[in-house]
């Protein structure tokens, strides 16, 4: 099964449904498999009083509340179900991750297969109960938790009632952009390894070297912010991949998935041609009369390889010629 490549456009359509079919547009052309946007009720996701991210003070203007920014950014039932049409027409999946119980409800009456998870729900346990109920296919981030943290909430959506199978675990790091030293790669492979289950990895790093290197590792699942322009105003365009940036990712990803191969080691059909011209073989040194011992005196190695493999040399070596040989010809 080939990676699955999520788009991420989150909320880089800045509230306008043209912005979010632009984005549409751009994953499609890609080649991502879907398009992932959010779906969230600002007062029901946000309290009056909390606070913006770091990285959200310095993208945005940072006298706003963290409630004033979100309601800019919801997009309403009608905008979700003109953009599952127009991905249709575009051949590719609309997800959209939920914040809220109610934003499950609609994302599961609009007729979703794939639940993708936020990290910051991995703690959520009536929001874990409600997703694990629909027995649908699940992606959980796992951004800012510990091993058991991911258990727990594995644990609760198996209860529910979603099949292990169809479950997905991301690593991720929930920075923007995240610093290379934070990225800590090798705990998607403790992931995977702990609990025997599909993993992969939701990126916030700037540039794609991460996403080809975690499915060089094994992962099923890449899932990364995109945007139509980086210097559009809104808390996440800056660390996202432009549209030329994400088709170079997928495509990347794409030829790692085609080099990554089988695990036999074996000569490729394309190299097999090579054997005769890159190998060697046993050729006379000089000069060789029938009845004259070989020996290193009168043997050497060289090119091409159709003759007898150097491997024989021993055996070859104080055995006697059985013809005339001239220099250079194969023995």
């Amino acid at each position: 099964m080939s990676v699955f490549i999520i788009a991420e456009a989150g909320v880089n359509h800045n509230g306008s449904i043209d912005l979010a079919k632009k984005l549409v547009d751009v994953a499609s052309s890609s080649g991502a498999d879907a398009v992932k946007f959010q779906t969230f009720k600002a007062d029901a996701l946000v309290s009056k009083n909390a606070q913006k991210a770091e990285y959200q003070k310095k993208t945005t203007d940072s006298k706003e509340s963290q409630l004033d920014m979100i309601k800019k950014l919801e997009l309403d039932i009608k905008s979700h179900k003109e953009l599952i049409t127009y991905c249709k027409s575009k051949c590719i999946i609309f997800l959209s991750s939920a914040f809220d119980l109610d934003s499950i409800k609609i994302l599961n009456n609009l007729g979703l297969e794939i639940f993708k998870i936020p990290s910051g729900e991995i703690t959520n346990l009536p929001y874990l109960r409600s997703i694990g109920k629909l027995n649908k296919k699940v992606i959980l981030s796992t951004g800012m938790s510990d091993i058991n943290e991911i258990r727990n909430a594995l644990d609760i959506l198996i209860e529910e009632g979603t099949k292990k199978e169809n479950i997905t675990l991301l690593h991720a790091n929930t920075m923007y952009p995240t610093p290379m030293k934070d990225v800590n790669l090798k705990a998607m492979l403790t992931i995977g390894r702990t609990f025997d289950i599909a993993y992969g990895y939701s990126d916030h790093t700037l540039g794609i070297e991460v996403d080809i290197a975690a499915v060089a590792m094994g992962a099923k699942c890449i899932e990364k912010h995109f945007t139509l322009d980086k210097t559009m105003e809104g808390p996440d365009h800056k660390a996202s991949l432009e549209p030329d940036e994400l088709k170079s990712m997928v495509k990347a990803i794409r030829n790692i998935e085609v080099a990554l191969g089988k695990d036999i080691k074996k000569p490729s059909r394309s190299e097999k041609s090579n054997i005769l011209a890159a190998r060697k073989s046993i050729v006379a040194k000089t000069k060789i009369i029938k009845g004259d011992i070989l020996s290193e005196k009168n043997l050497t190695i060289k090119r091409p390889g159709n003759g007898i493999s150097p491997m024989r040399w021993d055996e070859i070596i104080g055995s006697t010629a059985t013809k005339n040989y001239s220099e250079d010809e194969l023995i």
